[in-house]
């Protein structure tokens, strides 16, 4: 069955010989509304777990040099050690030099494993950056000089998690890597992230791809949030097409259920007033990157397969093509520039580097826990654009906040909007119920937070969620809005940045939750026009792309945790 044979997508009546093809952003409209959840219909998916053909989570490239990285487990004791609040304020931490040792933290506290867990002789994997269903469908490939301890030349390298080492893939070529430098300065280097859809596809079908691209967000979260810590920048590079990356990282010639599809590049600098900019790559340089010698081939993940076609079509639609018109981007001027904190003394928050290890998805919640009013609007502020994470995304924000205020003391129990750009509220305002409210909380002047609706919101946002009772059994739940029309004004290519973003914004939850002593977790099955209907949407200009709850968990104590590396 095809993206537009489905009875929401191509015109009723019509003979799809006679259809024009379709427009790359008709096919990620029609992909975002064939895989919508709703009460007794769910988006098409396998039906059942094949679990003997579930995919490795790991991947290896063999045969390929490996470099063993240093392993850096945090030290809770440590008084030196820094603190969650001064992550967000890395203008004022030491710059680190890139070397192994630095290298192997900014892996280790982004991309490596944080534990194992262990029930009834089943055994798996948990990892610093979350993911859909644990199932882990991002890779990690990097590109940088000679560092001392690793590699004496330029290279290309594949990161493997449950090793944590480097997979030296290739020696990058002198023009290559002389651009490259050129362009971003000594001390950088770059990291590209990929998908392999099969991955969540086994488990997920069709709406596999959406939660691909949520992975992708927390994972840009969590590198640029690793590379602040040592007084790094990372900014998501927007010079370079998908099909040139795929190139610089020798993936043109895989293909199949198991390729690896490019989400972004990732340029990581030493800190500086303002940030070096990666150059669109010349007709000399691409053929220079073709003369790349490679090493290895990607190990086999499964014995087995089953085609989704439009999980292909949408990833196609939406490959970025390369630098465009810079038509949309005044609304990056309207964003709000909040880092989140003024300097702190002493700095405040648990160990940096033991919380983002000790980051876990709750299960459930207890439904009894609350928190206070401040510590919800802290939450609040940490979320708006301008500082880390965010200032990774070059692009304005395109994502709004829907809370369900459950539990916090001070607070009344409600339905809440944080827009997160000034720009928008005139046209939420709009968009949204004309009854709502729009009324300031005491407390949250300087917020741009608003009462929609008072009332007890836990049964709608339990409902809204599948009917998963986590979201109501919290402090607080949230659903993601994202402004549609992005995709409209600038092409496909931002129908995934808009999940980049939304699971961006997941991760700095995630951590704010640990950091509170609560736990978080990402919801990526909910109703998604129920929650439009709710709302007040008559349109598809806005759209819901992620749900999470906030709260007090519920440990269950029949796993056993192991520790991440022997």
């Amino acid at each position: 069955m095809g993206l537009f044979d489905w009875k929401r997508g191509g015109k009723p009546g019509t003979d799809a010989t006679e259809r024009a093809a379709p427009t790359a952003i008709e096919v990620v409209r029609a992909y975002h509304e064939r895989t919508k959840h709703a009460p007794g219909r769910y988006a098409r998916g396998p039906g059942g777990l094949d679990w003997d053909n579930q995919p490795d989570p790991f991947r290896r490239w063999v045969p390929c040099p490996s470099v063993p990285l240093e392993r850096l487990p945090p030290d809770k004791k440590a008084a030196e050690a820094l603190r969650y609040t001064q992550v967000f304020r890395p203008e004022l931490l030491e710059v680190a030099p890139l070397d192994a040792r630095s290298l192997s933290r900014l892996l280790y506290d982004s991309f490596a494993l944080s534990a194992w867990k262990e029930y009834e002789g089943s055994r798996w994997a948990l990892r610093v950056n979350p993911s859909s269903g644990n199932l882990h469908p991002t890779e990690v490939h990097l590109l940088f000089g000679a560092v001392a301890g690793l590699t004496s030349e330029p290279s290309v390298a594949h990161y493997a998690a449950r090793e944590h080492a480097l997979e030296l893939r290739a020696r990058l070529s002198d023009a290559v890597f002389a651009t490259l430098q050129r362009d971003l300065g000594p001390g950088s280097l770059l990291v590209a992230l990929t998908s392999i859809h099969w991955r969540e596809a086994w488990k997920y079908g069709e709406r596999a791809w959406r939660y691909c691209q949520h992975d992708a967000g927390h994972a840009l979260a969590a590198l640029a949030l690793s590379a602040a810590a040592l007084g790094w920048r990372a900014r998501v590079v927007e010079q370079w097409a998908h099909r040139d990356i795929a190139k610089l990282l020798g993936l043109e010639a895989v293909s199949g259920h198991e390729a690896e599809s490019v989400d972004m590049l990732v340029a990581i600098t030493p800190r500086s007033p303002a940030p070096p900019q990666l150059q669109a790559p010349s007709n000399e340089l691409r053929a220079a990157m073709g003369s790349i010698q490679w090493t290895g081939m990607p190990s086999q993940l499964s014995a087995e397969y089953v085609d989704w076609d439009v999980i292909e079509a949408v990833a196609m639609a939406a490959q970025y093509p390369g630098p465009q018109p810079d038509r949309a981007r005044a609304a990056a001027l309207e964003a709000p520039q909040v880092s989140g904190d003024t300097p702190l003394e002493p700095p405040a928050g648990p160990p940096w580097r033991a919380l983002v290890h000790h980051r876990r998805s709750a299960v459930s919640m207890d439904g009894s826990t609350t928190m206070a009013a401040e510590d919800f609007f802290a939450v609040m502020r940490r979320l708006l654009p301008g500082g880390e994470p965010f200032a990774s995304m070059p692009w304005g924000p395109a994502v709004d906040l829907v809370v369900f205020v459950h539990r916090v003391e001070g607070l009344g129990r409600g339905l809440y909007v944080l827009v997160r750009s000034p720009a928008r509220q005139a046209d939420l305002r709009q968009a949204l119920r004309h009854e709502f409210a729009w009324k300031k909380p005491a407390g949250a002047q300087d917020l741009p937070l608003f009462l929609l609706h008072a009332a007890d919101m836990r049964g709608l946002a339990a409902h809204a969620s599948c009917d998963q009772a986590i979201a109501g059994d919290g402090c607080f739940s949230l659903g993601m809005l994202a402004d549609m029309r992005t995709i409209d004004e600038d092409g496909a290519w931002r129908y995934p940045q808009l999940f980049w973003e939304a699971g961006a914004i997941g991760q700095v939850l995630y951590l704010e939750a640990e950091a509170l002593n609560l736990r978080g977790t990402g919801i990526g099955c909910y109703y998604d026009d129920v929650v439009h209907a709710a709302l007040g949407l008559a349109s598809r200009n806005f759209q819901s792309l992620y749900h999470f709850a906030f709260g007090a968990p519920v440990e269950d104590r029949r796993l056993s945790t192991l520790p991440a590396y022997d």
